[in-house]
């Protein structure tokens, strides 16, 4: 999946943790994957998303922990 479909498909903007500071979403993609403006882990929509469910990603707050790939390899 391109990064362009990702943010077309992504849920985000939706989360409980987000906050809108014009950021490029799809954190679990992106290649800066953290969040500069979000700091507070306030429930997370990764879990069901169209963008990890098609990718198969299993891990969740790619806005603060980093994207699958950051995450896997610290797992």
């Amino acid at each position: 999946m391109d990064m362009k479909e990702a943010i077309r498909l992504c849920v985000c903007r939706m989360c409980p943790s987000f906050v809108d500071c014009k950021e490029e979403i799809a954190f679990c993609m992106a290649e800066k994957s953290t969040s500069d403006c979000i700091t507070k882990e306030n429930g997370c929509l990764c879990p069901g998303c169209p963008v990890q469910d098609r990718e198969e990603f299993q891990h969740v707050y790619y806005c603060t922990k980093g994207c699958e790939k950051e995450q896997h390899e610290t797992s």
